[in-house]
């Protein structure tokens, strides 16, 4: 018994539906004529801008291949492509570079050479937009077997979605996501290590990187960032 990854990409759309988030980063790829979604995952955004109208260049990259698969069928005609962040190869062709879903914080151990590539991807004035979860809150706290997320998923499997944090080194947060039955036997078990930065760390290496801070937020709606705020998000400039 088990969960293949082409559930596991099925499963990642029904934990992840559309919020402000979403709206938040549309509003930058709709005002773009050439966009970049780096960590696209299964292709969401991308397929919304394209059914609310933009006809511009549209591409996105991922490592997990069954997510592309998903994004090559509600996209046909973006360009989809195998890789992390850290294997771009574009050079000055993209208006926009989107990281949503907190993709920014799988940059660990290749983040300074991720954000070069992303930045040489970009075309001069080019905007980098993404979101990270803000340390202050601590938000790892509450990912432990005793606060589980139940889920039915696309074919009607009723699971338990259970995690466990490992460890905590620094910045970078590594922990378990066990796809479950509601008995709690596991059918999968995920690793993954989170790079938590705070704003002062953050902002030091985006600029050695060549980017320019032009906004800061700490929710959706463009509110302002403090201490308390749950995400860190920032428009860079190349």
């Amino acid at each position: 018994m088990g969960y293949s990854d082409a559930d596991a990409a099925e499963l990642y759309d029904l934990l992840n539906r559309w919020g402000k988030s979403d709206d938040f980063y549309l509003t930058f790829v709709m005002g773009a004529g050439s966009v970049l979604d780096v960590g696209c995952g299964t292709g969401v955004l991308l397929a919304r801008a394209r059914a609310e109208g933009h006809t511009g260049r549209l591409a996105g990259i991922d490592p997990d291949v069954s997510m592309l698969e998903r994004a090559r069928r509600r996209v046909p005609d973006a360009e989809w492509v195998e890789g992390k962040a850290a294997d771009i190869t574009w050079l000055g062709e993209f208006d926009r570079a989107i990281m949503a879903s907190n993709a920014f914080q799988f940059l660990v151990t290749d983040l300074e050479e991720s954000l070069h590539r992303i930045r040489e991807a970009l075309v001069d004035g080019g905007r980098f937009v993404f979101g990270t979860r803000n340390p202050e809150v601590r938000e790892w706290e509450s990912w432990n077997p005793t606060n589980p997320y139940d889920v039915v998923d696309h074919n009607g499997r009723e699971l338990r979605m259970i995690y466990h944090v490992e460890k905590v080194e620094g910045d970078v947060v590594t922990f378990t996501e066990t796809t479950a039955l509601r008995d709690d036997t596991p059918l999968r078990t995920d690793r993954a290590s989170l790079n938590f930065p705070g704003v002062d760390t953050l902002n030091a290496v985006l600029t050695k990187a060549g980017f320019t801070i032009e906004a800061q937020y700490g929710d959706w709606s463009r509110g302002p960032l403090t201490s308390a705020s749950e995400n860190i998000i920032t428009v860079a400039r190349r």
